[in-house]
């Protein structure tokens, strides 16, 4: 709550309090006159027109007593508790206050308008009512008492997410009442769990402004390595959604089982209340993430797996498609059909989710990459913003100055869906021009003015000769050609 809203409050509060001692005063002022115009009124009625004054009175400082109670709820709880605390103030402990307050009130100024009347029978009498009455509301006032004590000790809040008995109710606390607890489960359903139900069982507290640790577990086999097991899946985990950027995920080596190496993965997520779809994210990272590293999930030992393994450059009878998508590309339409086959021979396929980043502005390389499926979507830094100035469709590439003469990647390139690009390498490329140098100077043309024509559509002053020039010597250099 801001300072001006609760100084707004204050002044509320202090207006109605004036307005509460104007009306006593007022009460009391015209005591007299009024009396007086009552038994003028009624005659003969003597006594009785004082006791119905002093019942009119009793109900108006009742009605006071009753407005004075809730502006100081207001104060206390809605102003002063909340501005030190930093959280709303229960329901329950509200009431609760509200009615011990106005009862003394009450009782004050009935001893005060009818000093004369004894009130100690009556409080016999209500003791015996009460023994009588809560021997029938047993469970009702253990609740209620219950909701008293989980309010004292404060073990949750409305927002946390719990989990409660051998029933394993789970889902985020909505409400807490003088006899139950409203639970939403993630199957968005409703539970009132009993106050005293509540207070006998065990109770799993998730705060809802606390980092509450998930693991996921996944499997492995003997043969990949654990560094780059561990490297591959914290690197996946970290980018996905809803996983905190302030504690690293830590993933290790849980077991080591009878057919596979079994690890788990430890992430913080920022709202715990979505643990559920960030545990499917995650596995889903985890996945593409061991596509793009060749790795593999454990299967059961026992099962006989009989499997043909492509030759390098086979796509698992896809090769003739890669070598049809890579002679569709502009740059590369020099290159001869064996040329061409000979790159697609070497290319190296990568499978990404979506969102995820294929390459990042300002990170080294020397590959560059076609879309073989899928869209990816071209960003820049601008005033620490990412700005989209492209999406690349099945057939674009992007990466080239990397490749040709090794220069960091000046943009973002992230998949829109999931994508499969095709990635040729720099040693790829150099057996190509040691096969048939005189592509080199081909390719920088071709090269230049692609630069060009980029520059253009971003307004930047074209490439002249020079820079030509000086791209073909940059090819050179970088591939050791003389």
């Amino acid at each position: 709550m801001n300072r001006s809203r609760a100084k707004n409050k204050l002044a509320l509060f202090l207006i109605a309090t004036a307005l509460v001692v104007l009306a006593i005063y007022l009460v009391f002022a015209f005591d007299r006159r009024l009396r007086e115009l009552l038994s003028f009124r009624m005659g003969g009625l003597g006594s009785k027109a004082d006791t119905i004054v002093n019942v009119l009175q009793l109900l108006f400082l009742g009605i006071l007593a009753y407005l004075v109670v809730r502006a100081f709820n207001a104060l206390v709880f809605g102003i002063v508790f909340r501005f030190r605390r930093g959280f709303e103030a229960p329901t329950l402990v509200r009431n609760i206050f509200s009615i011990l307050a106005f009862t003394a009130l009450f009782f004050l100024i009935f001893t005060w308008i009818f000093p004369t009347v004894n009130l100690g029978a009556l409080f016999t009498t209500s003791a015996i009512f009460g023994v009588i009455l809560g021997l029938a509301l047993q469970d009702t006032l253990g609740n209620f008492f219950a909701g008293i004590s989980l309010q004292a000790d404060r073990p949750f809040q409305v927002g946390d997410v719990i989990t409660v008995g051998a029933h394993r109710h789970s889902g985020v606390v909505e409400g807490i009442t003088w006899r139950a607890i409203k639970i939403r489960t993630f199957s968005n359903h409703v539970v009132l769990i009993s106050n005293s139900t509540a207070a006998k069982e065990p109770i799993e507290v998730s705060p809802r402004n606390n980092l509450n640790a998930r693991l996921v577990f996944f499997n492995t086999l003997f043969t990949d390595s654990p560094a780059k097991t561990i490297h591959v899946v914290r690197e996946a985990v970290r980018e996905a959604d809803n996983v905190s950027q302030k504690i690293t995920p830590v993933v290790r080596i849980r077991n080591l089982g009878e057919s596979s190496v079994e690890y788990e993965v430890k992430y913080w997520p920022d709202d715990y209340a979505k643990h559920h779809d960030t545990d499917a994210l995650v596995r889903q990272r985890i996945w593409y993430a061991f596509r793009r590293a060749k790795l593999n999930f454990a299967f059961p030992t026992r099962t006989l797996l009989v499997e043909r393994r492509p030759k390098p450059g086979e796509r698992d009878g896809d090769g003739g498609a890669i070598v049809e998508r890579l002679a569709a590309v502009d740059i590369f339409a020099p290159l001869s059909k064996e040329e061409t086959a000979m790159l697609a021979q070497a290319a190296t396929s990568h499978v990404f989710a979506p969102d995820e980043t294929v390459i990042r502005a300002g990170d080294p390389g020397s590959s560059m990459f076609v879309v073989h499926n899928g869209r990816v979507s071209v960003q820049v830094s601008e005033n620490g913003r990412l700005r989209t100035v492209a999406i690349l469709s099945e057939g674009a590439f992007f990466g080239e100055m990397a490749l040709f003469t090794g220069e960091p990647r000046t943009a973002s390139v992230v998949a829109l869906e999931e994508t499969e690009v095709l990635e040729i390498g720099h040693a790829a490329m150099k057996r190509v021009f040691d096969t048939n140098p005189d592509l080199v100077e081909s390719l920088s043309h071709i090269i230049a003015e692609r630069r060009q024509g980029l520059a253009a559509n971003q307004n930047l002053s074209p490439a002249d000769e020079d820079e030509s020039a000086g791209l073909l010597s940059a090819i050179k250099r970088f591939f050791g050609l003389n």
